[in-house]
């Protein structure tokens, strides 16, 4: 997420995971290997005598996806020049698999941080408190824990958070779609917008205010398609889509659903549908930057990761008191816009490959 001989920040991040399975959790193997590039990083400078060893629990959505592995290595980065360990556990995009490894990993008492990326932000509340109740310094990471998704502050007493006011992306994703209406010359554009995993909250509330956001903008929204987080699922959606909805004139969708539909485009739709992702994958960088799509909505996933975990061990060692962040303001803190358009991604390099 860089520009790579202007100075901002390159980072391809390539994980080769072999793990054993502890308890609930999902725990790195010393033969794992993290590999990154970029001449930048945030994480600060080495560890000192005063930074205290200390271990830092990262609890995934799920790691069957890459994307939430950027911020894996982001927090890596980061630990490994300030004295800490970094484990995974694998969440499986199961909020009761999610709530037991909290549990257990509190229990244990081996782990000074949590940061969480949690499926379901109101399950994993009373884990949370627990945890933060016996001195262990919790960051929830991307997505909110508590009941609200549409803002990008801490909800629980005592938690830091670094990651999306998730309402916020579903406007910013419908922005990126009535500009590509506009740049086209589409007065009543026809804008398919793909669900993501409906039945969590976090999409849901995305959903919803990308759909209000589009139709107060004049588009006819077509939001019953969904393209889920794979390319298999996002082709599957586009047969669909493309056969009752023809006159379509810009698809909207997460990285990897879009990179799928996009191989299945009827002939007579090719060059005629604007797509546009969300999400930092090389892939989506790379169509941006080739003119195949408009745009992606971009945040710089691994510098999250590094922030989390700079965060949780300032909490930890009594330097920082918990505090809260979002993706855009870090994104602008590294002079990157969250409009992934082919202006705005001039030499950018994607956080993860999907």
């Amino acid at each position: 997420m860089a520009r790579s001989s202007k100075g901002i920040f390159v980072l391809a991040v390539v994980l080769l995971v072999t793990s054993l399975t502890v308890g609930c959790g999902s725990v790195e193997t010393p033969g794992t290997t993290l590999t990154t590039s970029g001449p930048t990083t945030t994480a600060g400078p080495p560890t000192t005598a005063a930074e205290t060893s200390m271990n830092i629990a990262f609890f995934t959505f799920g790691k069957a996806i890459p994307a939430p592995l950027a911020a894996y290595g982001g927090a890596k980065r980061y630990a490994a020049q300030h004295n800490a360990t970094v484990t995974l556990f694998d969440g499986q995009f199961s909020a009761p698999t999610q709530v037991a490894q909290l549990q257990d990993a509190t229990t244990s008492g081996k782990y000074q941080v949590f940061i969480i990326q949690a499926n379901d932000g109101t399950a994993v509340i009373p884990a949370v408190e627990a945890a933060i109740a016996k001195g262990i310094a919790v960051v929830a990471e991307f997505t909110p824990i508590g009941t609200r998704y549409d803002t990008g502050e801490s909800q629980v007493e005592g938690m830091s958070y670094v990651g999306q006011n998730i309402a916020a992306n579903g406007e910013l994703l419908a922005q990126l779609g009535l500009e590509a209406a506009e740049s086209a010359g589409i007065a009543k554009p026809v804008i398919a917008y793909l669900q993501g995993m409906p039945a969590l909250p976090l999409d849901a509330t995305r959903t919803k205010a990308a759909v209000a956001a589009l139709e107060a903008g004049g588009a006819t929204v077509i939001s019953s398609y969904v393209g889920g987080y794979s390319r298999d699922t996002g082709r599957q959606a586009g047969q669909d889509l493309f056969s009752s909805h023809p006159d379509v004139n810009i698809i909207i969708g997460g990285t990897p659903a879009i990179e799928g539909l996009e191989t299945i485009i009827p002939e007579a739709l090719k060059g005629k549908v604007l797509l546009i992702g969300n999400g930092p994958s090389t892939q989506a960088v790379e169509a941006v930057q080739q003119g195949r799509w408009y745009a992606t909505a971009y945040w710089p996933e691994d510098v999250l990761g590094e922030k989390a975990a700079e965060i949780g061990l300032g909490v930890a060692r009594g330097t920082m008191k918990p505090t809260s962040m979002t993706d855009i303001q870090i994104a602008e803190m590294l002079g990157l816009s969250p409009k992934g358009t082919k202006d705005n991604l001039v030499g950018v390099t994607g956080a993860y490959t999907d």
